[in-house]
């Protein structure tokens, strides 16, 4: 029996095997007998609401049409945006992920429709649609990847947002892709996307990178904050008013120092974030971020003089923390740090916020932390538990922390964090149990599959 490869041939098939007449199925359908005779004569085509009706009368489920769809209404017909851009929309709603990518990729050469793909990109992304979303950024940044446009830039951004994720190193990748396109965005995304940037390098602990974008966003959020004098401070399309960006810059660039051991000009960026006085007449959002600023840059200043060597302060930032509960876990992290470098005992500390010692979303007086930002310090606060205990003699208890470490490394693919934790492992593996052998055993066969699926090889190579 001969293949009946067009919706028009179903639909006579499903007439003439049920005995229907075509104003029967126009009441069962919902669609006009005399549009369906036209569609039927092949002398109207089919729009994508009559398309739904048609296959909810023939009894069929949502979208079974849509690949031949395709074929007869886009591919083998001039595309009309009054069809194609229905027939998207419905494939995002049905989740027809396949359909909507080749659907647009057929229309790819018609660059009058990347406007409109592009607006309904935007549509899709507030509604939380990404993954739609994002083969509609892709498809209009492929057909403009010669133009040095706005829409361009702003469609990189979103696939960068949209790829972020647990996996370090597909967050680097994606950092690395976009960074071209920031200076292209419009000012008010501009400063969020080197937010985001600057978080992503945070994580992945490239404290060069995040210096130099935490230098060019204070500058540019500098340089507006003038402009306007005084006058309205919030940019359009950013998250925060523009003294957040200033303020964060300096945060980060303290940060950068003390990472890089340099506590005395760490302390001078901490001076420049908790003093605030160039604020001219603060409106109340505004009051909250110098607020937070503030008691970061108390709390921080403890920290770099704890890190510098000044562990008599130790008791002093415990107790100053301790009243601010959105600061405890951060602070517990860089503690541990502390604690293991200067072989100081915290188990007075430990026991205290013991509560704390667990993975949860982080955040503070004015917003979410970051999810790449919380679990790259949950994975490290174990690592320093694990080295803490070590050095302890508490050789159970110190494995235990260093193999929960690292199955989370595998888990965001945090290729230095392996690193570390199967370097500690080993040099105590003649204190571990037979239990915590087993475990580290079965995370090393993970790391492996990890890096054969990286250089596509197999053990029959080997």
């Amino acid at each position: 029996m001969e293949k009946l490869t067009t919706i028009r041939e179903q639909l006579e098939e499903h007439l003439r095997k049920h005995g229907m007449t075509i104003n029967r199925f126009a009441d069962l359908s919902g669609v006009n007998s005399g549009t369906l005779s036209n569609i039927l004569n092949g002398n109207r085509p089919i729009s994508m609401q009559q398309l739904d009706r048609i296959t909810s009368g023939m009894g069929l489920p949502d979208g079974y049409f849509y690949d031949l769809y395709i074929d007869e209404c886009i591919f083998h017909a001039t595309p009309d945006w009054r069809r194609l851009g229905p027939f998207l929309l419905r494939c995002a709603e049905l989740d027809k992920l396949d359909c909507l990518d080749r659907a647009i990729r057929m229309t790819m050469d018609n660059v009058a429709y990347a406007p409109m793909l592009f607006d309904m990109a935007e549509t899709l992304f507030q509604e939380g649609k990404n993954e739609a979303a994002a083969i509609l950024y892709q498809c209009v940044a492929e057909s403009e990847k010669f133009q040095h446009s706005e829409r361009l830039a702003l469609c990189q951004y979103r696939l960068f947002m949209l790829s972020l994720s647990e996996d370090q190193e597909a967050n680097l990748q994606a950092a690395v892709s976009f960074e071209p396109y920031i200076d292209r965005l419009d000012e008010g995304y501009q400063l969020d996307a080197y937010v985001k940037l600057i978080n992503v390098n945070l994580f992945l602990q490239r404290w060069k990178k995040m210096g130099e974008l935490a230098e060019k966003m204070g500058e540019k959020a500098e340089i507006q904050y003038k402009q306007k004098d005084g006058l309205y401070r919030n940019q359009l399309n950013s998250n925060q008013p523009l003294i957040f960006y200033i303020l964060y810059s300096y945060l980060i660039r303290a940060k950068v120092c003390s990472e890089c051991g340099d506590y005395e000009r760490a302390l001078s960026f901490v001076s420049l974030y908790s003093e605030t006085e160039w604020i001219k007449e603060p409106q109340e959002d505004e009051n909250k971020i110098i607020s937070q600023f503030r008691q970061w840059s108390i709390a921080n200043r403890y920290l770099y003089r704890l890190m510098s060597g000044h562990v008599e302060v130790l008791n002093e930032y415990v107790d100053y923390i301790a009243n601010m509960k959105d600061e405890i876990f951060p602070a517990i992290c860089e503690i541990m740090i502390a604690a293991n470098h200067f072989k100081l005992e915290v188990d007075h500390i430990l026991e205290r916020f013991n509560e704390y010692l667990v993975y949860k979303e982080q955040k503070n007086m004015i917003g979410k932390i970051s999810e790449q930002v919380t679990v790259d310090r949950y994975t490290r606060l174990l690592t320093e538990l694990g080295i803490y205990y070590l050095n302890k003699k508490d050789f159970k208890r110190g494995l235990d922390f260093i193999l929960d470490s690292m199955e989370n490394c595998i888990k965001i693919n945090s290729t230095k964090g392996i690193v570390r934790c199967m370097g500690l492992f080993e040099m105590f593996r003649q204190n571990a149990s037979l239990n915590a052998t087993e475990h580290y055993k079965i995370l090393v066969s993970e790391v492996y599959k990890i890096n054969e699926k990286k250089i596509g090889s197999s053990i029959g190579y080997l």
